[in-house]
């Protein structure tokens, strides 16, 4: 019997009001994420990514779905009912300087997740002395402010913070986009030893598809609101199925020079439209070269492959004798 899985999001939607209309930054998403799993979550800026990481640790109220974790309904609980499972739910943030308070000590920053869950202040702090050893800082550090720190140290922080409660479930938001790339794969490390030790998930949210590959299991692509492609990153990366996957694939760079010339490199047409004004239909298709009359006319439904993986396309690129089917969702 296979396992239920320890995040569960379905129909999932935000709409933000403005002067200009209503924009619908996600429009009915779902996925699944399992105990000790990494879900990359992917595409252009502007794609509904943070948004969604928001939503699931309840930063942002969706205007529509469901949630569950651990099997429990979370998506509209009040804060007063939420308050005992923020513990198992944390969010690292994309920029470290930014999110961490600089009138605060990195020993207050860490230890105010415990404080607010009603620990002590002395076992807080000696708490912080763990996590900071755990992330590979000073302990004798704590009592420093974050602008004395680089931006990779100040992303272990934040790191630390995280973890203060002990989360199972960690939304990881661009956490290396704003760092040197040398520093990137100290902190991709860092996080893959703690997930590994402390048996953590984590939602992955990235635009880099040369991280995601390192650190994910599975990958899912955002496109304007709607995931247009997801399935296990091997799958994904060596057949994407999706023209926008397969767009974003072509720009990824390749080590070997040769190979690099010789690929071949997929332009999107045009800029990403407006989620305020989203285009009919298939809301790429004003940027498929292979667009024809029905992706202008028709939405595609999301539909699982023989291999599991799941594309809402009405033309997938597929392998010879793969069919899809039109996905089914349990409530």
């Amino acid at each position: 019997m296979t396992a239920a899985p320890l995040l569960s999001v379905r129909d999932l939607s935000m709409t933000f009001r403005t002067r200009r209309g209503t924009v619908r930054a996600v429009d009915g998403i779902g996925f699944d994420l399992a105990e000790g799993e990494t879900l990359g979550l992917v595409g252009e800026s502007g794609c509904g990514k943070s948004t969604t990481g928001r939503m699931i640790v309840r930063l942002l109220e969706p205007t529509g779905g469901s949630i569950r974790y651990d099997g429990r309904e979370i998506g509209h609980l009040s804060q007063r009912e939420l308050k005992p499972l923020r513990r198992q739910l944390q969010m690292v943030f994309q920029d470290p300087h930014s999110s961490l308070n600089p009138r605060q000590t990195v020993a207050r920053i860490i230890s105010d997740p415990l404080l607010v869950q009603g620990g002590s202040a002395a076992g807080a702090r000696q708490r912080a002395a763990e996590l900071m050893e755990l992330v590979g800082l000073i302990p004798e550090h704590l009592d420093r402010y974050p602008h004395e720190f680089s931006g990779g140290q100040a992303q272990r922080i934040g790191i630390a913070r995280a973890l203060a409660t002990g989360p199972r479930l960690v939304i990881a938001d661009e956490p290396v986009s704003a760092l040197d790339v040398s520093v990137q794969a100290q902190i991709v490390n860092l996080m893959e030893r703690l997930q590994r030790e402390l048996g953590l998930a984590y939602l992955f949210i990235a635009h880099d598809l040369s991280v995601v590959k390192r650190v994910c299991d599975r990958v899912a692509v955002m496109y304007l609101g709607r995931i247009v492609e997801t399935g296990p990153k091997e799958r994904v990366y060596a057949a994407p199925a999706h023209p926008y996957t397969r767009a974003l694939l072509s720009a990824v760079p390749l080590p070997d020079p040769a190979a690099e010339r010789a690929r071949e490199r997929i332009t999107l047409l045009g800029d990403p439209p407006s989620p305020a004004a989203p285009p009919p239909g298939c809301t790429f298709h004003p940027r498929c070269a292979k667009a024809q009359q029905r992706c202008r006319a028709e939405a595609p439904a999301l539909r699982t492959g023989a291999d599991g993986r799941q594309v809402a396309c009405h033309f997938p690129e597929v392998e010879d004798g793969q069919t899809l089917v039109t996905r089914t969702v349990s409530p």
